[in-house]
């Protein structure tokens, strides 16, 4: 039953292939109400608009280093209504907030990208501003109601203070903003900006700048990277890396880049994660179902022959075929046509029955003569198994499509049980027969050279 538990070892092996990212979380940040749509400084945000915020979880031990998009796997987001950018200091990378800004008009509510970090880096103390989610977000809050500035409209109770059940925990109760000491360096970014010469300026015309509102940022030629980021809390290590506004449906599409521990060294290596399979993966990357929101849904219980791990989320009612286990090859005695998943090992021939009893596994079989050839299909040898005859000449033929012998052998008298293993590799690939002479009886079987 050796194979039987090897096969059970690689369902079990797939299902751990993508374990470094363990998971995307899409946390409905805050929901704008009529306050926030007074405010003509940061630009008009409409009431009802949803602002999100997307974790990559990653396991303990492992550092984002970028998300981007290239020629074969696209950096995509989408909305049936444009998104929000702040016109006054919204930025297209939250690495480029100053803290201060938080407390002005909506720009807490920007749509941006990040690799953890939601500010510039504070001078004193030497810490900096890094995203996590409100339900982690124990130190309080710096955004919305009394510590924002009411906006154009100089509101009272100030803006984005909007407590709807909706968004969870209110952003000024947790704003989802934490510190760490230790912020990455070497930042570089392309693909989203360009450089204004005459003017000196920085322009951003995707959906992460304010000169054109638009619903869709696709690239196929850009990148977001840094020395590397774990999230606030090692254990959970959950990785902010965008916040995007807007009044309709989200959806999205992420590459990114990890540097994973390798099991047993100090070494590590860095592994590309993507949101669909491109049809020709290099070594180092891998797909992974997560990535893509919203989550395709389908069967992902391995007992079922409708299982994929390219699912990121199981609907039960989509296993219809339990898988049944056991021998497919008609030529063994325990063959069964209800098994559809073939393991090999279970398979029972007249001598050989992977020691296992034989008489327990296949209790038909009689003492006449019988004729087994297996394994079928084979590609190199096959075993030719005969019981015992008495006073009968045996010999056999292969025979090709096109009805030539390809390789005869004449026995003679058998008189004990019969084994051979036959050489099969010099044979074209296709359907053969043996014929199998007993005496003045001819038995046929059929098998597969592949």
């Amino acid at each position: 039953m050796k194979q039987f538990f090897v096969f059970l070892a690689i369902i079990f092996l797939s299902l751990s292939l993508n374990a470094q990212v363990e998971k995307v979380i899409v946390e409905t940040y805050y929901i704008s109400d009529a306050n926030d749509a007074t405010d003509t400084t940061g630009g008009y945000l409409p009431a009802g608009s949803t602002t999100y915020r997307i974790f990559i979880d990653l396991k303990a031990g492992s550092k984002l280093l970028s998300i981007y998009g290239d020629a074969k796997n696209p950096l995509k987001f989408e909305s049936d209504s444009v998104f929000f950018n702040n016109k006054s200091n919204g930025q297209t990378f939250a690495k480029d907030i100053k803290a201060s800004w938080y407390s002005k008009n909506t720009v807490a509510l920007d749509s941006w990208l990040t690799l953890g970090q939601v500010s510039t880096r504070a001078l004193a103390p030497a810490k900096t501003y890094f995203g996590v989610l409100k339900s982690n977000d124990n130190n309080g809050s710096l955004v919305g109601g009394s510590k924002n500035n009411g906006g154009s409209a100089h509101i009272t109770a100030g803006l984005i203070s909007n407590a709807s059940t909706l968004a969870g925990i209110p952003v000024t109760t947790a704003d989802g903003i934490d510190t760490l000491s230790n912020a990455p360096t070497a930042w570089f970014d392309n693909g989203f900006t360009s450089y204004d010469s005459i003017n000196d300026l920085t322009l951003d015309s995707t959906i992460f700048g304010s000169l054109v509102p638009l619903k869709t940022f696709e690239s196929h030629n850009c990148i977001l990277r840094n020395s590397g980021t774990v999230g606030v809390f090692p254990d959970k290590n959950e990785v902010l890396v965008a916040q995007l506004t807007t009044k309709g449906t989200l959806s999205f599409q992420l590459n990114i880049e990890v540097e994973e521990p390798i099991d047993g060294s100090s070494s590590s290596r860095i592994v590309k994660y993507l949101s669909t399979d491109n049809g020709a993966l290099a070594e180092n990357e891998k797909v992974n179902p997560y990535l893509r929101y919203p989550l395709e849904c389908g069967c992902k219980d391995p007992n079922y022959m409708e299982f994929s791990e390219s699912f990121g989320c199981n609907d039960i009612s989509k296993c219809k075929t339990p898988i049944v286990l056991g021998c497919m090859d008609p030529m063994a005695c325990n063959y069964d046509s209800k098994v559809n998943k073939n393991i090999p090992s279970m398979c029972c021939y007249p001598g050989y029955c992977n020691d296992r009893d034989l008489a327990i596994v296949c209790p038909s079989l009689s003492n006449e003569p019988l004729i087994y050839l297996f394994p079928n299909p084979s590609n190199n040898f096959m075993t030719l198994s005969i019981k015992a005859v008495k006073d009968q000449d045996v010999e056999y033929s292969f025979i090709d499509a096109n009805g030539a012998i390809v390789l005869h052998k004449y026995l003679g008298n058998i008189s004990s049980d019969y084994y051979e293993n036959i050489d099969i590799t010099s044979f074209q690939n296709g359907i053969y027969k043996l014929k199998i002479s007993v005496g003045n009886s001819i038995e046929l079987k059929t098998f597969i050279k592949q």
